[in-house]
């Protein structure tokens, strides 16, 4: 196991390498850079005063070797757009309204979505199957921005039940604020509800047809036993695996749900980061979302050789 995670260790660092490089050239061979907006009407002196102040003056391998630099040092600068604002400053002040979010939108989506899978593998080809995948394909069909719309127009601007932007903050940011909370939530748990639903239904569907679960049923054992020891136990093997990415991508923000609701989180930051070119900001915060996401899956290969003694972690 030891070896196996050094392996994946340096394969981790490899990966966040090609692509912090592969973005860092992209984004340079893209017209137009951070300052371009702002200085046009400059004088031509003053113009390249500021872009030898950003390091935006000098040419593109000597920008480059300065940022694998930065990086060799655990940094990636300062912002270009906002001087003096840095990624690790960013993370500490915008990450915990995107975490918050994603975890109350999985809290109130997981379970719904696994309770519905069950009832429609349980009650197959019956009223309840045909209602959840009538509802999950109709939450899978919607996308998050157009449902947010829908909540916020007619809870908060009709109805006027809830506040249509905002989001807690200082003292409130964990446990306070419900109100500003709710219609985000709802917005973005709705397809964790219809991914969960389906993945849990088809998974124990499959379960159901294995022989060994027929032959249990033929030694007389109960229904109810048979889908609570047997079924559910080994339909949540694929869930279990997923859970992880899921978590990792949940808590780092929602692109859409955050913009429309004007939620302070890493999501917004990040598509402010790409409209202003703002290189080190995007470099870093590619990076970030790099390493959770290669971090989970190495998480959810570990978890499925607890969950299934038949997987071995093997180091080819």
């Amino acid at each position: 196991m030891l070896r196996m995670i050094a392996k994946r260790a340096v394969e981790l660092l490899i990966s966040l390498f090609l692509i912090a490089t592969a973005t860092f050239f992209l984004l340079a061979a893209i017209p137009g850079d951070a300052l371009s907006a702002q200085t046009d009407r400059l004088p031509e002196e003053a113009r390249a005063q500021v872009y030898k102040n950003s390091g935006l003056d000098k040419p593109v391998l000597e920008r480059y070797a300065i940022t694998v630099n930065s990086m060799l040092h655990g940094e990636f600068g300062e912002s270009i757009v906002t001087p003096g604002e840095t990624l690790s400053g960013a993370l500490k002040e915008k990450l915990p309204a995107s975490a918050r979010l994603g975890l109350q939108q999985m809290i109130i989506g997981i379970p719904l979505g696994l309770l519905l899978g069950i009832l429609a593998a349980v009650y197959k080809n019956t009223w309840i199957d045909r209602s959840v995948t009538v509802v999950s394909l109709l939450l899978i069909s919607v996308p998050s921005l157009v449902l947010g719309l829908l909540l916020q127009s007619f809870f908060g601007g009709k109805l006027g039940l809830f506040p249509i932007i905002g989001w807690p903050e200082d003292s409130e940011m964990w446990l306070g604020g419900w109100s500003y909370t709710i219609l985000p939530t709802i917005a973005g748990g709705m397809s964790y509800i219809a991914a969960y639903a389906r993945l849990l239904k088809n998974s124990m569907l499959d379960v159901l047809s294995s022989n060994y679960i027929q032959t249990a049923y033929a030694k007389g054992i109960s229904g109810r036993k048979v889908i609570m020891h047997h079924v559910v136990r080994n339909a949540f093997i694929p869930l279990i695996t997923s859970l992880p990415v899921t978590i990792a991508f949940g808590i780092t923000g929602s692109v859409f749900i955050e913009g429309i609701f004007v939620i302070p989180g890493i999501g917004q930051f990040f598509v402010q980061a790409l409209t202003n070119r703002d290189v080190p900001i995007i470099l870093g915060e590619t990076v970030f979302l790099a390493t959770i996401y290669i971090v989970s899956l190495f998480v959810t290969d570990v978890f499925y050789t607890l969950v299934d003694p038949r997987i071995k972690l093997v180091d080819e």
